[in-house]
């Protein structure tokens, strides 16, 4: 059986600012599909990774590559096509204040499509029903929840179809059932559209729910230490960082 190459490869990267090193020999896949989790704790560079990943830092050293590109040695064309491919949602859900939802859904698609003016408005409504948002073209951001931004930030994510989907904290100040009902449609669009996910999370109970691959960065010792499906590392990992992470220290009290 041949074998499939993965989405993206992370080999020996090494993350700074200056002289000061973030995290280094970071070396893992993430494959086709996956729902991918960067976890670790406070001061890791999870966030920092996620730079490195959608082109908005170089590393110190090392490589990304998607498909058999290394996004950091291609050509600035090569780097746009390559990022033509992702849809990012951002913590805060970033959300232009004085447009509406659909206005908001609707910049990259006047930005980066030739699409008329009638089709991008039938894409709107289609992207933000697909998150359940639909009639709420018109409401802008100070008239919905945390929830629904969230959402409507994932609807301008998913506008141009992407390939790779690239979520921080996804989950950062909303109340449990809104975090559930984020996952589950992290899930839903993963399997409807194919899409490969990167999220970026301390949050357990994401963690365990929806991921099924990882890396835990170490702030101590400034490197990975654990990959592999969370919910695997939790009964088998005996690296005793990882374990109180994902277990929130209950096993020492």
């Amino acid at each position: 059986m041949q074998k499939i190459a993965p989405k993206i490869e992370i080999r020996d990267l090494t993350m700074a600012y200056g002289d000061f090193v973030i995290q280094h020999d970071l070396t893992f896949d993430i494959a086709t599909k996956d729902i991918f989790i960067i976890m670790g704790g406070s001061g890791c560079g999870k966030s920092t990774l996620l730079r490195h990943l959608v082109g908005l830092k170089a590393p110190a050293k090392g490589q990304v590559l998607y498909g058999n590109t290394s996004f950091w040695e291609a050509l600035p064309q090569e780097q746009e096509k390559i990022m033509r491919t992702f849809g990012i949602l951002y913590q805060s859900g970033a959300l232009w204040s004085s447009l509406t939802l659909a206005e908001n859904v609707s910049l990259p698609l006047k930005e980066f499509s030739n699409f008329s003016d009638t089709q991008i408005r039938e894409l709107v409504s289609l992207k933000l029903s697909l998150v359940g948002l639909a009639g709420f073209e018109e409401f802008y951001p100070s008239e919905i929840s945390g929830g629904m931004q969230k959402r409507a930030g994932l609807a301008r994510a998913m506008a141009l179809d992407p390939e790779i989907l690239f979520f921080d904290e996804p989950s950062a100040g909303l109340d449990p059932v809104s975090a559930r009902r984020l996952d589950d449609l992290i899930l839903e669009l993963r399997d409807s559209l194919g899409a490969t996910v990167v999220i970026v999370t301390h949050e357990l109970a994401s963690i365990f729910a929806i991921g099924n691959n990882a890396v835990f960065l170490d702030p101590e010792t400034r490197t990975m230490i654990a990959t592999g499906n969370p919910n695997t590392l939790l009964a088998e990992c005996e690296h005793p960082t990882v374990r109180s992470f994902l277990t929130r220290g209950e096993e020492a009290e």
